[in-house]
């Protein structure tokens, strides 16, 4: 007589549990012109085949909320799609911003939304800051806002939101940032520190050029892989970034030309702008290194120089 093996109940129970239908999808398979709601956290079964690693997720941020067929009728965009990387700071003063990007067509370079958010608290005092600075007129949106046919910027509670891309009507991008405002409810915090090892070797150097530590920062990547550092404090902002171009050597000729430029020994030539703090060094015949002190001003060079010493060889 055989004897027929014995699977203990709880090994079934655990076999069957693996064996079910499909899963829900990661964000990537859902049709480019479908709202997502929320960040998916299931893993596609066995059976699926799906279109990321497992380990790969879309953040929760406004782009993943906007309806985005509402932002391809308003745009007149033949398609909407997220786009999963996250962008670098978009620095300024008084605002710098957290973005997320809706692609806006098929091609890789072609035009995008732009939504960001305010890293740090504004009130509508910092809302007329941001309006000092540019060219516009008055949107109503969430508690105040301006525009122009290109972007708007609003107050929602205690943040600054701006909507920007390419070239429509102001009422079109009121409507992008009234879709905006209902979606921003319980958005995620924004961490304050979001820092790279590789930026962490200017940061003494980029408080002597603020006048303070950063309170605030804001690291990362362009598309191409090069670096962005930022530092953030209450009135004030330093950026370090690439600009890849085939005119490098004519922009420099250029900037040599400035009554404010001042030669500094770094690079293959490099300059200060005494009168601004800008700082550019050429690296190459392609490669430009802009170090970006916010609000413009004048700054010591050789304090300019020191920070660019400590930054310049990240960017070789």
């Amino acid at each position: 007589m055989r004897i027929r093996p014995v699977v203990p109940f709880a090994l079934v129970a655990v076999l069957a549990s693996g064996c079910g239908g499909p899963g829900q999808e990661t964000a990537p398979s859902v049709p480019p012109l479908v709202s997502i709601s929320t960040t998916p956290t299931e893993t596609p079964s066995p059976s699926e085949t799906p279109s990321t690693p497992p380990t790969s997720k879309v953040a929760d941020t406004l782009c993943v909320r906007m309806d985005q067929q509402l932002v391809q009728t308003t745009l007149g965009a033949p398609i909407v799609q997220i786009q999963p990387k996250t962008p670098p700071a978009d620095f300024g003063v008084p605002a710098t911003y957290d973005v997320c990007q809706l692609g806006l067509s098929a091609s890789p370079n072609g035009p995008v939304l732009r939504v960001g958010v305010s890293v740090q608290a504004a009130t509508k005092a910092t809302l007329a800051a941001a309006q000092k600075a540019q060219k516009s007129q008055m949107a109503v949106v969430g508690d105040g806002g301006f525009g122009a046919d290109t972007f708007v910027v609003f107050l929602l509670k205690d943040r600054l939101f701006k909507v920007a891309g390419p070239k429509a009507t102001l009422a079109k991008y009121v409507v992008l940032a009234q879709e905006v405002a209902r979606q921003a409810a319980g958005l995620p915090e924004a961490e304050p520190l979001i820092a790279r090892p590789e930026c962490e070797r200017g940061s003494s150097a980029a408080a002597k050029v603020m006048g303070a530590p950063a309170s605030i920062r804001r690291d990362g990547q362009t598309e191409l892989g090069d670096l962005v550092c930022g530092w953030i404090s209450a009135d004030s902002v330093l950026s370090t970034s690439v600009r890849r171009t085939p005119k490098a050597i004519a922009l420099m000729t250029a900037m040599r030309k400035t009554p404010t430029a001042q030669a500094i020994p770094l690079g293959d030539e490099g300059y200060v702008d005494t009168a601004t703090g800008r700082t550019t060094i050429r690296i190459g015949d392609d490669k430009l290194v802009d170090l970006v002190p916010l609000p413009a001003r004048a700054i010591n060079p050789d304090t300019m120089t020191q920070f660019a010493l400590a930054m310049l060889s990240q960017y070789r």
